[in-house]
């Protein structure tokens, strides 16, 4: 009898360990578009994963995000602030978001057209995100965008839940989109 109980209790843990362990991944195809939320499957994703009456933030907003607080170093955007991405964080509290979207420059060279050199090196990214993991609750959510499956990660707490892999056909790299979730 026991012994039918110690087993029922591990197949319940190692299915609970399996299904938490367990990563969606997509593939859609979509033509490509510099304001990245208005892909329609990337758009699709996040009204699956953005709930109603959460906080999000969005450091490098540009247009159509559907965050609560926006930030975009261009002041052409809609934004509700202009300054650089990091200092924006760094003035949040911590852990007071539901998720965040990292939609940042995809490449050193377009991070170079914003002025300053600290926005093309990799330290300014791993700070950035190195903020966002401090500003999100437990089990809350990070979709991070660009042309690689990176996210957050692990060592910043976080466990991968979805990837999206929007193709674009030629000679165009993929947007690649992730979903994980602070553990």
């Amino acid at each position: 009898m026991v012994k039918n109980g110690i087993i029922s209790e591990f197949n319940i843990y190692l299915t609970n360990y399996f299904n938490l362990m367990a990563v969606k991944i997509e593939r859609v195809w979509a033509m490509p578009n510099k304001w990245t939320f208005t892909i329609k499957p990337i758009k699709n994703l996040l009204s699956e994963e953005i709930k109603e009456r959460s906080l999000w933030l969005d450091p490098f907003a540009g247009y159509n995000s559907p965050a609560t607080y926006t930030n975009d170093i261009d002041p052409l955007t809609p934004a509700q602030s202009h300054i650089d991405a990091l200092t924006w964080l760094k003035n949040r509290e911590s852990e007071c978001a539901d998720g965040a979207l990292f939609d940042p420059p995809y490449s050193i060279t377009q991070a170079r057209m914003y002025g300053k050199k600290e926005f093309a090196s990799m330290k300014y990214w791993a700070d950035c995100k190195n903020e966002i993991a401090l500003k999100i609750k437990p089990g809350g959510k990070v979709i991070c965008f660009g042309w690689n499956s990176m996210g957050l990660g692990k060592n910043r707490g976080f466990d991968m839940a979805r990837i999206l892999l929007v193709p674009h056909g030629g000679s165009k790299n993929d947007t690649l989109v992730t979903v994980e979730i602070k553990i």
